[in-house]
């Protein structure tokens, strides 16, 4: 069955981390990523380009994916419900049969600070205004996703309250 591994979360919450330890675990998959496809057509990641050229890739890999290896991850915020339905529709179209979003739902300060260790950084109102599109519209199965799991374990990331309390007792 052909699969599709839908990232969702705001720049710098760990997708792309994740995605790699993905790959490692299941080296069959496809990793399809709007920063490598900039990279790739711009010759920089930083690079926005024109999106209909990003987007015309973005559909050839998914169609290599689905007659190389059957599974890809596509890596990108999707942090606009309108644009997650494009790629669901897209990806049903080209041959997805099952596509499972994996919400990778960082808490805002933390991506704001691990941004700030990053080479290519976001700017942060970029960041606020999409945290502000996925709080208000987040992802549901109601888009046309088969499955959803929101990766929001708080203590994987420490939790300053404790942290605090810890240092003090």
């Amino acid at each position: 069955m052909t699969k599709l591994i839908l990232l969702i979360g705001l720049p710098g919450s760990g997708k792309s981390t994740f995605a790699k330890k993905l790959l490692v675990e299941c080296p069959q998959m496809s990793l399809i990523s709007t920063d490598a496809i900039r990279g790739q057509l711009f010759g920089s990641q930083a690079l926005q380009g024109p999106w209909v050229l990003i987007w015309h890739e973005i559909e050839r890999q998914f169609q290599q994916a689905i007659s190389k290896t059957n599974t890809a991850i596509f890596d990108a915020t999707n942090a606009q419900r309108r644009h997650r339905r494009e790629v669901i529709a897209v990806a049903r179209n080209l041959g997805f049969r099952q596509i499972t979003a994996i919400w990778v739902d960082t808490p805002v300060w933390l991506c704001l600070a691990w941004n700030k260790k990053r080479s290519r950084q976001v700017p942060e109102e970029i960041i606020l205004r999409m945290h502000r599109q996925l709080r208000d519209a987040p992802p549901s199965l109601e888009e046309g996703l088969d499955g959803l799991i929101r990766l929001s374990e708080k203590s994987e990331y420490g939790n300053c309250d404790r942290t605090l309390s810890k240092n003090h007792t």
